[in-house]
């Protein structure tokens, strides 16, 4: 997870590849894997990366202020 003021991140990775991402354009999970690969998502993966960036970003805000 990360953020800037105007932008933001959320990846989920497994031994240091990545298999899926936020798109907080799209509004959802996008998942990077082959599509051969059987992975499967909960629903409501994406939900609480939104709430994590709305957390990044008040964190940012609190270190740019001090």
């Amino acid at each position: 997870t990360g953020c800037t003021d105007s932008d933001g991140e959320d990846m989920y990775g497994l031994d240091g590849e990545e298999i899926a991402h936020t798109d907080f354009t799209k509004g959802k999970l996008i998942g990077t894997l082959p599509k051969f690969d059987q992975s499967k998502f909960e629903e409501g993966t994406y939900e609480p990366a939104v709430v994590m960036q709305q957390g990044c970003k008040q964190d940012l805000q609190v270190d740019i202020e001090s």
